[in-house]
């Protein structure tokens, strides 16, 4: 019997280095050793996270039971965030559809595949701890030194928050502005994008 699956290509203006049809041409490889019938989405956009149309098409396709996995060439084409592929494979665990991972060896049909699924889950895990621990940590400092923390009728607390932890961590003003640009995180103020010196106006305020 054929399974039918989600080929997921994808590329963004900032990453060229593997094109669709070289995405393409790997899935098919694999579709002709095992049988797969291969429904094609793909996705001109960043992986910085998972908010892609095409992928939103490519998991209701998946929760729905019109699919039974997606199948993309390598991890990055997928996530580049150890949190969100985790996200992912705990939705593919609970829907009953499958995740493969060609550069990785990853099919969650297999018993090595649902292991590294919950390491991964562990891993992630593991990461949201670390990062809620060295934003209280951060917070607390601050705190501990008399700071009001940015103005909560225009810069939103986890802004603030995410400025202080990475500058506690070392980061540039300018690397969290990039940062805070990469992800769509609006500025407080009428500016369209965030600079190296709003972050340090940011960061002024907040005495880090």
């Amino acid at each position: 019997m054929t399974s039918r699956v989600i080929g997921y290509l994808r590329v963004s203006t900032a990453d060229q280095d593997l094109g669709i049809e070289a995405q393409r041409a790997a899935i098919q490889r694999q579709a002709q050793e095992r049988g797969w019938d291969v429904q094609w989405v793909e996705d001109k956009a960043s992986g910085k996270d998972l908010s892609r149309v095409g992928l939103a098409y490519a998991l209701h396709l998946l929760d729905a039971g019109e699919a039974s996995g997606i199948v993309v060439s390598h991890l990055d084409r997928l996530s580049r965030s150890v949190l969100d592929f985790a996200t992912m494979l705990a939705r593919a665990e609970a829907g009953g559809w499958n995740v493969v991972v060609l550069d990785l060896g990853l099919d969650m049909t297999t018993p090595h595949g649902r292991f590294t699924a919950h390491v991964m889950a562990a891993a992630a895990e593991l990461e949201r701890s670390l990062i809620g621990m060295r934003t209280r940590e951060a917070l607390a400092a601050a705190r501990d030194r008399g700071t009001r923390l940015g103005r909560p009728s225009t810069t939103p607390e986890h802004v603030v928050a995410r400025v202080v932890r990475e500058r506690a961590d070392g980061a540039t003003f300018q690397a969290i502005a990039d940062g805070l640009n990469d992800d769509g995180v609006p500025t407080a103020g009428t500016a369209a994008r965030w600079s190296r010196g709003l972050v340090a106006a940011l960061a002024s305020r907040a005495n880090v």
